[in-house]
């Protein structure tokens, strides 16, 4: 496992899964499953839709940005380099 993944698994709501790092937040009125990809360091948001079954993914700028704002520090806080947030695919 990526030590990256490793760290954030240790922050709040985080958790491990292979060589990616997942975290569930609701930001407004929507919840968000939000992603970190360790081979690819990127983030990605997806959407989870009421029955909290089917998320579709989506882009960063519809995202709210308090949210964003709280990936980042997540990122921070377990020491990997914020910038990845905004990384395009």
């Amino acid at each position: 496992m990526d030590e990256r993944v490793e760290a954030l698994a240790e922050q709040d709501g985080w958790q491990a899964e292979g060589f990616a790092a997942r975290v569930h937040y609701r930001g407004g009125d929507d919840y968000y499953s939000i992603e970190f990809y360790a081979p690819s360091e990127c983030v990605l948001y997806w959407k989870v839709k009421g029955d909290g079954e089917t998320a579709v993914p989506v882009g960063r700028d519809t995202v709210p940005d308090p949210l964003r704002d709280r990936i980042r520090q997540d990122l921070v806080e377990a020491d990997v380099d914020p910038e990845l947030e905004s990384r395009s695919l």
